[in-house]
């Protein structure tokens, strides 16, 4: 049976994974709608792609990258509120999931729905902002600056949660993509359960006391 720490690197790797991902895919749209808005005889298959790749792949590949490093900052001594550098991402990972799927998807919806007009230039300005974002996150991610916040000085440092925390999290990411993939649309349903649990248990756990941390090499 894996250990909390392998499951933990599991769940760090599938972060990494899907955060790239995410990052790829933000880019390939944004080389689709910059072909769109140059090109009218490229322009509808353009934004055919455009909009394929944003439900089938982006969507999940976001979603999975959100929940894996919130379970990250959750379940390890990290935490999500006591660093400034995992506050930073917590706060720009939910801004970077409503610009996808309020704004950018919605706008995309749009300019698919009527590929004869040329898309909205916000359109691939906010396309570009989620490829650099997600691109300063990765930098937070490996210099982790800034210290501690304010809030959690005389607080205890967290302790890394149970392993049930990091498999909940790995399965319900990759039981969504594939669900994703085979309906042709993103349902999350999963990792919304799984991030409810998640926060839940570690809630639960901090305050009885016994968040303890696995012994190398045991469960």
């Amino acid at each position: 049976m894996l250990t909390t720490r392998t499951w933990r690197r599991i769940t760090i790797w599938l972060h990494v994974l899907t955060s790239v991902g995410w990052m790829a895919l933000a880019a390939s749209l944004a080389v689709l709608l910059a072909l769109a808005a140059a090109d009218p005889v490229a322009r509808a298959p353009a934004l055919v792609a455009a909009h394929h790749l944003d439900g089938v792949l982006l969507a999940p590949l976001a979603t999975g990258s959100a929940l894996t490093g919130i379970v990250l900052g959750a379940a390890t001594p990290y935490g999500v509120f006591h660093h400034w550098w995992t506050t930073v991402k917590f706060a720009s990972t939910l801004t970077l999931l409503y610009l996808g799927i309020v704004v950018l998807s919605a706008s995309l919806d749009a300019a698919h729905d009527d590929p004869a007009a040329v898309p909205p230039a916000g359109l691939l300005t906010a396309t570009l902002l989620m490829v650099t974002a997600i691109g300063f996150q990765a930098w937070v991610s490996i210099d982790k600056p800034w210290g501690r916040t304010p809030w959690s000085a005389g607080r205890p440092k967290p302790v890394t949660g149970p392993r049930w925390m990091f498999v909940v999290g790995c399965t319900a990411v990759v039981t969504d993509l594939v669900v994703g993939l085979v309906i042709g649309n993103p349902a999350p349903v999963l990792s919304v359960l799984a991030l409810v649990a998640v926060l839940t248990g570690r809630m639960w756990t901090g305050r009885m006391g016994n968040g303890r941390r696995a012994p190398v090499g045991r469960a």
